[in-house]
């Protein structure tokens, strides 16, 4: 009984501790995005690897520059990436008063969150960024939503290489004003919440890479690369980018589930 209670305890141990790292954007002009993001949401405006950034309480928004218009997010595993607020029609009023566009005006959908006066409305970002504000109790980037053939599938395969605890709904369809919404998946890793709808949502099921979209890939970091990559090589997954160095640290990517790009990196993210 013994032996048995400390292999669990031992593979456990084992498992590396995710963080979340970055979301990484291109765009036709980084600085312009990186002080839209600045002045429309709380975070920072900072530089990583000589190149504009931002800084969002615990994690980056990383800008690569790209020629020419950045290619559509239609079909990609990267749905949108969202900011808390406290108080919703106050937030969403000064945000109109300030020239803000909304692809989505604010929205009552307390049924769906089961929370009376819960509201949502998305930003037209820049480059075609979807940025959704949401009702919550904070106003601090929040949240990276995507899209997935099979959530629970996804889910879980983030907590065999990350260690995350995922939280799965019923397997069951379910449909909320004529759109798919489960099943669905989510976990949380530091302040930032990953929700994963299904791709019916989208009433298709395509999906494209995320790489050259204007959320290229997102990011988690670990303490031991190695580690990491030696479990992903015996699970057979697709190498995208070799390993690489920015900021002092290493990182590669990776083919995830739906073809999103993820990038691990050895080392986690620190205050510029």
């Amino acid at each position: 009984m013994f032996t048995l209670l400390w292999m669990a305890c031992a593979a456990l141990w084992a498992q590396p501790k995710a963080h979340f790292h970055h979301v990484h954007l291109n765009s036709a002009d980084p600085a312009a995005a990186a002080a839209f993001y600045t002045a429309k949401f709380d975070c920072e405006s900072a530089a990583y690897a000589g190149k504009p950034a931002v800084w969002a309480q615990k994690s980056w928004l990383l800008i690569d520059k790209v020629k020419g218009a950045v290619a559509p997010e239609s079909d990609s595993p990267v749905w949108h990436i969202g900011w808390g607020a406290e108080d919703m029609p106050a937030v969403v009023q000064k945000h109109v008063e300030s020239g803000t566009r909304f692809q989505t005006p604010i929205t009552d959908i307390s049924d769906l969150a089961n929370f009376k006066g819960f509201y949502y409305a998305y930003v037209a970002g820049p480059d075609g960024a979807l940025i959704e504000l949401n009702t919550a109790r904070h106003h601090n980037f929040g949240h990276l939503h995507l899209f997935s053939r099979d959530p629970h599938g996804a889910a879980d395969w983030y907590a065999k290489y990350f260690g995350i605890a995922a939280r799965k709904s019923k397997p069951e369809v379910r449909m909320y004003r004529d759109v798919q919404v489960g099943p669905s998946a989510s976990f949380t890793l530091d302040n930032v919440n990953v929700i994963i709808y299904p791709g019916g949502y989208r009433k298709h099921d395509r999906f494209r890479t995320s790489r050259g979209t204007v959320f290229d890939h997102v990011a988690f970091s670990v303490e031991r690369l190695d580690d990491v990559l030696e479990a992903m090589r015996r699970g057979g997954i697709k190498v995208l980018r070799k390993t690489g160095r920015a900021e002092g640290h290493r990182s590669v990517i990776v083919e995830g589930p739906d073809l999103l790009a993820v990038e691990i990196v050895e080392g986690h993210a620190s205050r510029p």
